[in-house]
């Protein structure tokens, strides 16, 4: 076998390696948008029907007047279900409520860590 022969052989294993790193990032994003869906899930999971959909219409930015007409409910019921999102996330407000929501989709920050 001379040189160039082994040249590309080597060239082929090279292409078929990124081949499959190609192959491998594909099925890493599948991962990473199922993880996101999950991540979704539960957190929405932890509120009753009635309060999802409030919910879901804060994250698009509805008023409390908007989200009542919207689902034809009475004000102190859309202002119940509010409190009770509020409380459920231990937050004081809905703007911070649908913040922590956002934050689900952020990348945790990584530290460097100094040695002396």
């Amino acid at each position: 076998m001379d040189q160039s022969e082994k040249l590309l052989m080597g060239i082929e294993n090279i292409l078929s390696v990124a081949s499959d790193l190609v192959d491998e990032v594909a099925r890493l994003k599948s991962v990473e948008e199922e993880c996101k869906i999950l991540k979704e899930k539960v957190f929405m999971n932890q509120f009753t029907k009635a309060e999802q959909e409030v919910f879901a219409l804060a994250i698009d930015g509805h008023s409390i007047s908007e989200i009542q007409d919207i689902l034809h409910k009475e004000e102190c019921t859309i202002k119940n279900q509010r409190r009770s999102i509020l409380k459920k996330l231990n937050t004081p407000s809905m703007t911070e409520a649908v913040q922590q929501f956002q934050n689900l989709h952020q990348e945790p920050s990584h530290k460097l860590i100094r040695t002396s």
